[in-house]
């Protein structure tokens, strides 16, 4: 019916997300897993529009550098950075993919440039947002440009 907005519509303009890209440089996202991300700059994004609104650090799990890519300590560690994020983006993510479903939203974009990957979040808001409200039940997602 012409005219009318749809509740998904109404549901897009009020949702605010916080969401995460991994980045070395503030512009491109990391060749490595996401969680080897030197920074991660954390975009609001709220009635179609995104904000910058915090560069965070990544405190890199400081342990035994044998350990095993899936480890849960490196999850944990990069879970204690992310507090109070809704979706962790990046090119790549490692084993513990799975436990990051648990707490956040995980898009892999194939993509290099976090311009790029906002403009696929985007475009895709829809199928983030329906995967984040799964809980732990969540899928991740993989964008192309």
């Amino acid at each position: 019916m012409k005219g009318l907005v749809s509740t998904i519509d109404i549901r897009r303009q009020v949702m605010e997300l916080l969401i995460a890209f991994g980045t070395d440089d503030g512009e491109s996202l990391n060749n490595d897993h996401v969680g080897m991300a030197q920074y991660y700059y954390v975009y609001e994004f709220s009635n179609g529009k995104e904000e910058l609104v915090e560069k965070r650090e990544n405190v890199r799990f400081t342990g035994d550098e044998t350990m095993k890519h899936g480890d849960p300590e490196k999850a944990r560690a990069t879970s204690s950075v992310l507090e109070g994020v809704d979706v962790l983006v990046g090119r790549k993510f490692g084993p513990n993919i799975v436990k990051m479903l648990k707490e956040f939203a995980c898009v892999v974009v194939k993509t290099d440039t976090i311009a790029s990957a906002i403009k696929a979040i985007h475009k895709n808001m829809d199928s983030i947002v329906e995967q984040k409200d799964k809980g732990e039940n969540r899928k991740h997602i993989v964008l192309k440009p």
